[in-house]
């Protein structure tokens, strides 16, 4: 099953192969000149793309043809030598030639995602139990387009996060001379306002205590950006403890409307009576929970389901 069309994925390749330098095809220290032979850049590359694209486990993608492990080293190997980010410059240019960037109009926000097997800038999650957790800053053009993104840990807040998120738009080259940035009430201070207009940066911040729906700015586009990589999955479990695929969906934002429309969506399709509900212990979740299934208890999660 392919990850991408053809279409795209073969000039992608192309531009890929190009950055990567040349290898033997064996080690040139085995004594004996026979080593196993290197796997080939094209399957690791066509495997990174399958793991971007459907969100699975390296485990999940080996196979005969290569391993995970040889998987991961290789990835390390490439983001050693810069080629992702060389090749993330090469498609935003692209893009910016053909299609073209909406640079004067740029959104900024965090995102909480589980981070179970720890990493440099894993700490703990505020909405999961101090469980290992990432915090995403990220930044897109008006139209929703990804610019760069800063990761910490999951309890660290948006705001500090803002001044290296906002230096990607240096990778970007010349900018236009008017530049407004769309923030939540997360970025509602005075050291915020002090720091986009020593940019030369105009924002546009949501106050502090005043709820206005997402639609009313351009804060939407990232919002939604934020919503394709993390997705809504449901998983029930009936009576005789066989888990069964309830729903799944990616919400425009993470607002007070994604997920109530999702629990309201699997009613619609059919589902009985629920007599217990898993989750984290995100605000949101839980108030839409009780708002949409008031009758059924909830119970926080110890461990992340999974399908």
């Amino acid at each position: 099953m392919p990850a991408l069309p053809s279409w795209l994925t073969e000039p992608l390749r192309e531009r890929f192969a190009v950055l990567l330098p040349e290898r033997p095809e064996y080690h040139p220290d085995h004594p004996l000149g026979c080593h196993r032979r290197r796997i080939s850049d094209r399957i690791i590359f066509d495997k990174t793309l399958h793991l971007l694209r459907f969100g699975c486990s390296y485990e999940a993608i080996a196979d005969t043809t290569c391993p995970a492990t040889t998987i991961r080293s290789r990835r390390d190997e490439w983001i050693r030598l810069g080629v992702f980010a060389r090749l993330k410059q090469i498609a935003l240019d692209a893009y910016d030639r053909i299609v073209g960037l909406a640079l004067d109009q740029i959104a900024v926000d965090g995102s909480i995602t589980k981070a179970p097997g720890g990493g440099e800038v894993a700490g703990r999650s505020p909405v999961d139990r101090g469980e290992q957790g990432l915090k995403r800053s990220g930044m897109t053009d008006g139209y929703g387009i990804p610019l760069g993104r800063v990761l910490a840990g999951a309890n660290c807040h948006d705001s500090p996060l803002l001044a290296p998120t906002l230096d990607r738009l240096d990778d970007l080259g010349p900018l236009p001379d008017e530049v407004t940035v769309h923030l939540d009430a997360g970025y509602d201070s005075n050291k915020t306002r002090t720091m986009l207009d020593e940019r030369g940066l105009h924002g546009r911040i949501a106050n502090k205590g005043e709820k206005a729906p997402i639609q009313a700015s351009q804060r939407r586009h990232v919002e939604r950006t934020h919503a394709w990589q993390n997705a809504l999955i449901a998983v029930g479990v009936d009576a005789d403890g066989h888990r069964k695929i309830l729903g799944l969906d990616v919400a425009t934002a993470e607002d007070d409307t994604g997920r109530p429309a999702f629990l309201r969506s699997l009613i619609a399709h059919g589902l009985p009576g629920v007599q217990l509900v898993v989750s984290d212990a995100h605000a949101g979740l839980v108030d839409a929970i009780g708002a949409v299934l008031p009758g059924a208890p909830w119970q926080r999660c110890r461990t992340p389901p999974t399908p």
